[in-house]
């Protein structure tokens, strides 16, 4: 719940686009929604009537489904526009937030966590974490609307029919909750190996003309291929729950449509049911599997940006060891002569000494530099 309401809390300077939003996102749910019941409903009055009724009615109504549209695809347009600015703008924000974090932050913090790492966490994993600021409330708002809506109508349409496929989608659902953990687990992993690859990549190239002054470069080539492969099993394992999860939901999907034409042949065959609102069944069954279809891939793109957002929030949550003083004053009169004096050091994770007992002067405007394997 932390990080949800941290994440829910880089939405309020865009507040009102994000309402806009979604009353957008409602309406074309809506919209999509009405449709089969407009036709349905003219079936059963208008169409029964004679045919200067019906002449004389088409008009007005295809005036009213044009304005609906109309409204509908403008609808559409804010949300891919001002929908996807509004993620742009939160990655924009947290990047920088978390850029001047980097630049607070301890040497030691330095030590324990490679640039890759950090690089990916500014990059890759904020793109993932605008894509479901834009797509989550969204996608689960209009398919919260779609299923709720089809539901109804279902109902009214026929309530022996529906209560089956009520069963079949809190099954899908409990398998999604199980599935969804695995996933999780998955992405966590996935992106802390891409981060292991971009880190070795960038060292190497970092340091290159030592890499090649000292002939490293096997070295170097073997190191880049264990974290690549890595990251590949990460990719398999990540796939292979994927494909599960996405596999299993298409068969509860392929199931609903079964049980609407085996269980609604037997409800016509009882004179429960007739053949129009059957196909007005099949109508919403299209409708409400078109939701459940985005929340499968909503679950894959949630997983990707909290897990991202935690990452993110590893960082941001991390405090400086060394601060200044509340009466700390600035330094002056520095001359640039820099002395160390038997230092020795060691990584926090390695007792072994990087440094022993070493006494340096560097005199002002020198540079000394302290080289490693790969530069």
């Amino acid at each position: 719940m932390h990080t949800l309401r941290k994440f829910i809390s880089y939405y309020a300077p865009y507040k009102t686009v994000f309402f806009i939003d979604l009353i957008c996102a409602a309406f074309i749910s809506l919209a999509d929604l009405a449709y089969p019941q407009i036709l349905r409903t003219m079936t059963n009055t208008l169409f029964t009537k004679d045919s200067a009724a019906i002449l004389s009615a088409l008009p007005i109504l295809a005036a009213g489904l044009l304005v609906m549209y109309v409204i509908q695809s403008l609808c559409k347009y804010y949300v891919s526009y001002q929908g996807h600015m509004m993620g742009a703008h939160m990655e924009r924000d947290m990047r920088q937030q978390l850029f001047d974090h980097y630049e607070k932050l301890s040497f030691s913090y330095y030590s324990r966590n490679n640039s890759g790492q950090m690089m990916s966490k500014l990059v890759s994993d904020l793109f993932d974490i605008a894509e479901f600021a834009h797509h989550g409330p969204e996608n689960l708002f209009i398919s919260v609307v779609k299923i709720a809506g089809s539901f109804v109508f279902l109902f009214l349409i026929n309530w022996r029919l529906a209560l089956p496929l009520v069963a079949l989608v809190l099954c899908m659902f409990l398998f999604s909750f199980r599935q969804n953990q695995r996933m999780q687990e998955t992405f966590m992993e996935n992106r802390r190996k891409i981060g292991d690859v971009n880190s070795s990549l960038q060292d190497t190239l970092a340091g290159i003309r030592v890499v090649q002054s000292f002939a490293n470069e096997e070295i170097e080539r073997e190191k880049f291929r264990k974290s690549n492969h890595a990251f590949l099993i990460s990719k398999k394992n990540n796939y292979n729950c994927m494909g599960s999860f996405m596999g299993w939901n298409l068969f509860f999907q392929g199931m609903m449509y079964l049980v609407t034409l085996v269980f609604g042949g037997y409800l016509i065959a009882k004179g429960l049911m007739n053949a129009g609102d059957l196909a007005m069944y099949a109508l919403y069954i299209g409708i409400f599997i078109s939701p459940i279809q985005i929340l499968v891939e909503l679950i894959e793109m949630m997983q990707k940006g909290l897990a991202g957002f935690r990452r993110f929030l590893d960082v941001m949550e991390t405090e400086p060891e060394i601060e200044d003083a509340p009466d700390a004053r600035p330094l002056e009169n520095v001359k640039g002569r820099v002395c160390y004096e038997d230092v020795s050091f060691h990584y926090s994770d390695d007792d072994t000494p990087v440094l022993s007992h070493v006494s340096i002067e560097i005199p002002a405007g020198k540079s000394i530099a302290l080289v490693g394997p790969s530069g």
